[in-house]
């Protein structure tokens, strides 16, 4: 190994203690934070005057912001969003709700993506994403709002970067091994960045749990039955199993499990006074699903799975292409013709 490999290697380890220092006295101030602390994380009274997404982070709010703009930008290159102002608005405002009554401390913004798969995705920094697959599948407003909620409180806790900083500790803390490894290790390590954006996505099971938990205090909060969560919960594991690959795999990368459902359940009894009533749904929902059924039953498609082009030729009304031909629209196919019988005197 010459000179400049072993500065490198010397470098690499004084970066894995500094890193090690960081953890150390992080865990101190944790230990040393009260237990009331903890206690508030599971009191919604005090949502909006907790500690919530505290924790190693490399990223200030700022950066992290900036972060899921460049993100959703990205999302939006290769995504259809829907453009629909009454669907966009409906959604966004049960999101601004929901965001009113949280711990989230940057904008928010929820945008609907024209997709059949059931998928909800938040990125760092505020920014939404629900497919229309997924409001097609939901009953009603409070289920919507319960994806919503768990959605925000990734938000909230800021998953995303404190996932990111945790992937980003165990590559620097290998530094040492990719300089002894040589340059393939140091090609090995940059092809495996080209994954890094799903590392805001994907989160550990502890921070599924604590979206659950926190996503349910703003559920509740914000008005909605907290049991729209459990039955929502129910719907998608049920779903999975009867049909494989319905979901989305973002949103199958952490399933919906019995243990989670259990704990939900659990913390409705436990951790939220029951209410006199809870907003379930609404007659605008209704309205909002039935355009969105009417925005897909539009789509006229052939027989090998793509749109068929609609025609229109000037003085008549448009026309249909088929597989078989054309004909105008509302003329009948010939199979379709009534077959007329005249009554024999």
């Amino acid at each position: 190994m010459d000179e400049s490999c072993i500065n490198l290697y010397m470098k690499g380890i004084v970066m894995t203690r500094s890193i090690i220092c960081t953890l150390a006295c992080t865990a101190v101030l944790a230990m040393a934070s009260p237990a009331l602390a903890k206690e508030a994380r599971k009191d919604p009274e005090h949502i909006g005057n907790r500690n919530i997404g505290k924790g190693l982070n490399f990223y200030s709010l700022e950066e992290e912001i900036a972060l899921g703009r460049q993100l959703a930008s990205q999302v939006e290159r290769q995504a259809k969003i829907v453009d629909d102002p009454v669907i966009s608005e409906y959604v966004n405002r049960i999101g601004q709700n929901l965001a009113r009554n949280s711990d989230v401390t940057v904008p928010v913004t929820i945008k609907v993506v024209d997709d059949p798969q059931v998928n909800a995705f938040a990125l760092p920094g505020g920014i939404v994403f629900v497919h229309t697959g997924l409001l097609l599948k939901a009953d009603n407003e409070a289920e919507v709002a319960g994806v919503l909620a768990h959605e925000l409180a990734h938000v909230a806790a800021r998953h995303g970067t404190r996932q990111a900083s945790r992937g980003q500790i165990a590559n620097l803390a290998s530094i040492p091994l990719i300089f002894m490894g040589g340059w393939g290790g140091y090609a090995a390590r940059q092809a495996a960045g080209l994954a890094v954006p799903l590392t805001f996505l994907k989160y550990s099971r502890n921070f599924e749990r604590e979206a659950d938990l926190l996503g349910l205090q703003y559920l509740y909060k914000a008005g909605y039955d907290p049991a729209a969560m459990v039955d929502f919960f129910e719907k998608l594991e049920a779903m999975e199993k009867e049909k494989p690959g319905t979901m989305a795999e973002l949103f199958r990368s952490h399933p919906i499990t019995s243990e989670r459902v259990k704990n939900t359940q659990k913390n409705i009894q436990d951790l939220l006074e029951a209410q006199p009533q809870y907003v379930v749904t609404t007659s605008e929902f209704s309205f909002v699903k039935g355009r969105l059924q009417q925005m897909v039953a539009r789509r006229k498609v052939s027989p090998n799975g793509e749109s068929a082009p609609v025609l229109r030729r000037t003085g008549q009304g448009p026309v249909v292409v088929e597989e078989s031909g054309t004909r105008q629209q509302g003329e009948l196919a010939d199979d379709e013709r009534p077959t007329l019988r005249r009554q024999t005197s």
